[in-house]
């Protein structure tokens, strides 16, 4: 097998791993990141979802690396829109949304945000400072006491195999794949609330019970005469098993526009697809990435929209403990509920101003860079998580918790960023729980990216010390991005210093020393508020 040397090896080419390595490589050091697709930046790309951003976004509460990012992705779509709209607050006040998406301020196409991306890292793989492996994912660990020496990957399509071996490992993968490989002590699923205290867990542990996953697809829509010629996709091999299943307790079929209320399993909510003046969360336009009427004439037939729906959330089974064969199979079935409800909403669907079918709904292919339309990747919400120094649980964050105690944002000494978004949990593979906590404004502790006994080895994702529910706020794409700073500047420091990750958070000098790096970053560490109504 070939042998690669680097500096540090990053497992997982999504928005964190990502940012740890353009982190990295700013800092003098020399990476190499493997990529299970062909494209990196994860959730915010391969996945194809919209970034979910809190409400200060615009003002506060990421960091100048993200902010930097947004501003690029607004500047790319200047040229294109409409010259007079380039009058009012489109432009000039920074709020422009391109698709006017409800979900995000700044609702834009996957493949934007990858060439984006892909230009920052560019020059770096160019001058040989980064190397990029595409198709690939980790099948073997090397340890020595509390340390990895190497990690062997797999090309997936040449199945070629490679040794990676460097000073520090970077587990930035959307399941945390070098976790089991490596040995090293994990949480999966939901744990139990005589560990971890919080009134919303499960009485007893149930690793087998995780959040649904979803294969998102592009759709445009057509106007009246092109909707007119445009034909259904072939009918689903799967279509009659999804037409016809029920969520236990649920009355309506998966495939329809009712679903339940957030924090509640027997009160269910109708949607509306498209917009109607009335309703103001129609589906249509939750993760719109275009809206055409913004744009000059030419530039798009219509409106783009990233489908993301309650209606292809697969909670049949997670892919995070399969093998990456199993992982192929569950996916194809989670393609075929999403390619199910195209065709129910192209045929079926009962439409608002009476009938049934939208036949203006195509699959787009361009925005998400494959031929049929479905993302590169699934959205993975849940992965397995590091027993860390320190895990944060729902006490932490709960609105309503640390009111009732008269208590605002959660401070900590050794924070390292900071995030906001609502617990978050879709339905479950085991208990069909879902539930959507309002949270305070977090701050991400620099204790919960340290693993309890490995000692190079960081998570940079969705990996990191939190349990299942707070898993549902930490996963988003501002923090993820933070925490693949956060990571690449805690190993830079731990190099230059020669010492490890956790004496960085044990010895008071060198936090403070790390974290005045992470402020002249540019990395936002507290809120300036506290969080109190």
């Amino acid at each position: 097998m070939n042998t690669m040397k680097s500096d540090v090896v990053i497992i997982g080419g999504g928005l964190g791993g990502t940012q740890a390595a353009w982190t990295l490589i700013n800092r003098g050091l020399r990476v190499i990141m493997t990529e299970e697709t062909d494209w990196i930046g994860g959730q915010l790309t391969s996945q194809a979802v919209p970034p979910d951003e809190h409400p200060w976004i615009e003002q506060t509460g990421c960091t100048a690396a993200y902010r930097t990012f947004r501003n690029q992705i607004r500047s790319h779509y200047a040229s294109l829109v409409k010259p007079e709209l380039l009058q009012d607050r489109y432009a000039y006040d920074n709020t422009f949304n391109p698709g006017n998406g409800w979900v995000s301020r700044l609702c834009h196409e996957p493949n934007v945000a990858h060439h984006l991306l892909q230009s920052w890292l560019r020059p770096h793989v160019e001058e040989g400072r980064l190397q990029i492996l595409y198709h690939t994912v980790p099948i073997h660990a090397d340890t020595h006491g509390d340390a990895v020496t190497k990690i062997v990957v797999q090309n997936r399509i040449t199945l070629e195999k490679s040794v990676l071996a460097g000073a520090y490992y970077v587990d930035a993968t959307e399941c945390g794949d070098v976790l089991p490989l490596a040995g090293i002590e994990y949480v999966v699923g939901a744990e139990s609330r005589s560990v971890t205290g919080e009134p919303h867990a499960l009485e007893e542990a149930d690793p087998a019970d995780l959040q649904a996953f979803t294969v998102v697809m592009s759709l445009e829509k057509l106007d009246a005469e092109a909707a007119a010629d445009n034909k259904p996709i072939p009918r689903p091999d799967s279509y009659e098993r999804w037409r016809s299943f029920h969520h236990e307790g649920s009355p309506y079929p998966l495939l329809s526009w009712w679903d339940t209320k957030p924090n509640a399993t027997h009160d269910f909510r109708k949607f509306i697809c498209l917009p109607d003046d009335v309703d103001p969360m129609p589906l249509w336009t939750y993760r719109r990435t275009i809206d055409a009427s913004q744009f000059q004439d030419g530039m798009y037939s219509g409106d783009l929209s990233l489908i993301n729906w309650p209606q292809n959330d697969y909670s049949i089974a997670s892919p995070v403990e399969m093998s990456y064969e199993e992982r192929d199979e569950l996916i194809a079935e989670a393609r075929q509920l999403s390619l199910s409800l195209l065709y129910w909403l192209q045929t079926e669907a009962p439409r608002e101003d009476g009938g049934a079918g939208y036949p203006e709904f195509r699959l787009y292919g361009p925005s998400v860079g494959t031929e049929d339309g479905l993302a590169k990747s699934p959205y993975i919400r849940e992965s397995r998580r590091i027993q860390a120094l320190y895990t944060i649980t729902e006490q932490d964050v709960s609105k309503e918790l640390r009111k009732a105690q008269g208590l605002g944002i959660r401070r900590y000494e050794d924070s390292v960023g900071v995030g906001h978004y609502s617990m978050d949990l879709h339905t479950t593979t085991k208990t069909g729980r879902s539930c959507y906590i309002p949270t305070m404004p977090y701050e991400i502790p620099l204790s919960a990216l340290i693993p309890m006994r490995v000692i190079n080895v960081l998570p940079a994702c969705k990996n990191i010390g939190t349990t299942q529910l707070t898993n549902g706020c930490y996963r988003l794409h501002p923090t993820e991005w933070n925490i693949g700073e956060a990571v690449g500047h805690l190993i830079a420091y731990s190099i230059a210093q020669g010492v490890i990750p956790r004496s960085v958070y044990e010895d008071k000098q060198h936090l403070k020393a790390y974290q005045s790096e992470l402020d002249a970053a540019g990395v936002q560490r507290c809120w300036p508020f506290d969080g109190v109504e």
